[in-house]
């Protein structure tokens, strides 16, 4: 029994969650919702028992000892250890705060990325480190690097939440405008991969080499004019439907145990336990295990600059509201922001821009 099977599993039982919170937020069934927190559970449990089977099949397979051989080497592998810190962090987050309504705005994160997984044609093979890369650094950096993009994410999903339950229902509104828009979006993007998995998979076509040449090639990015043409319309009725009826979202979080200020501090205490992990694990270890690897601490590498990006964000965000005491709205927008900034540091450094972190791609 390899780590696929759990993989597998876990996937399968992280989108019946998804889809298990969603409906838990929309009915308020309490049935519903015991439901989704069990597959949770059980998705975690799985997964957690793939990935360390897979860091013995990575042991076994390149002899470099136990210690160099953490699964986090190629981008199937750190999509998958991304999923385990956001299921591990919301986990946490229901245990302490005794509710489920973040699980509908935490788990379709975790459902797209395994989405992402299904449908790219990431290799999932196992292969040996290339010299540069057998460092004893690789467990500290890249590790704390995705236990702070986790941290990051759910921040993300706490801060939405606190904009949709604290702006005015005036559509007109530049907060209202700002977090329909966003959640649009990633709404968009969760179904036009839907739609890439059935048109490519259920029907028969291989996956091509590199996601660049066809993921969106269903809708966006499709050969058929046509039909880019009308799924850019569609992109425009989708958010115009949901910035037409975002107060609906906002009385749903409404009726649930879960404050404004609630749900700023989750905000601000992912973000607090988020930044010094990323500067210490992904800016300072990285830089170490740059010099060691290629000689230099920093060559502004688009991987790098990215994640300088980021970390300014975050800093910015804790900088006004601890000196300049920014709360709710204006705070709340910045953290939004950051995530966006870390999911292209993330994946679009990886799969449009290339430089020395090109490793981590396809």
């Amino acid at each position: 029994m390899d780590s696929s099977l759990f993989f597998g599993l876990s996937s399968i039982a992280y989108i019946l969650a998804m889809i298990s919170y969603i409906a838990f937020l929309a009915f308020r069934a309490g049935a519903v919702g015991i439901i989704a927190t069990t597959l949770t559970v059980a998705g975690f449990l799985s997964h957690t028992c793939a990935f360390f089977l897979r860091w013995k099949e990575f042991a076994d397979i390149g002899g470099m000892g136990i210690m160099r051989s953490i699964p986090l080497t190629n981008l199937y592998e750190s999509l998958i250890f991304f999923v385990w810190c956001i299921m591990l962090g919301y986990l946490l987050i229901e245990w302490k705060y005794k509710t489920r309504s973040f699980g509908a705005f935490i788990t379709p994160i975790a459902g797209m990325i395994m989405a992402f997984i299904d449908i790219s044609g990431i290799s999932k093979d196992i292969h040996p480190l290339i010299p540069a890369l057998q460092s004893n650094w690789l467990l500290a950096h890249v590790t704390m690097s995705f236990l702070a993009y986790a941290a990051f994410a759910i921040s993300f999903a706490t801060a939405i939440m606190y904009l949709a339950c604290t702006t005015s229902d005036n559509r007109k509104s530049g907060p209202y405008v700002f977090w329909t828009v966003v959640l649009a979006f990633f709404g968009a993007i969760l179904i036009a991969m839907g739609i890439d998995f059935v048109a490519f998979k259920l029907t028969g076509k291989g996956a091509e080499s590199f996601i660049k040449n066809y993921l969106f090639r269903a809708t966006f990015r499709s050969a058929s004019g046509g039909i880019a043409a009308l799924s850019y319309a569609m992109l425009f009725v989708f958010v115009f439907l949901v910035w037409r009826y975002g107060f609906v979202l906002k009385n749903v979080i409404s009726r649930f145990a879960v404050s404004a200020d609630q749900l700023e501090e989750l905000t601000y205490k992912c973000i607090a336990i988020g930044f010094p992990v990323f500067t210490l694990g992904g800016l300072v270890f990285g830089a170490i295990w740059a010099d060691q690897a290629w000689g230099r601490y920093w060559s502004w590498d688009p991987k790098e600059t990215w994640s300088l990006i980021t970390w300014f964000v975050y800093a910015f965000y804790l900088h006004v509201r601890h000196v300049r005491g920014w709360r709710g709205t204006q705070i709340s927008i910045v953290a939004v922001i950051g995530f966006v900034s870390t999911i292209f540091t993330y994946l679009g450094v990886n799969l449009l821009l290339s430089g020395l972190h090109s490793y981590g791609g396809m």
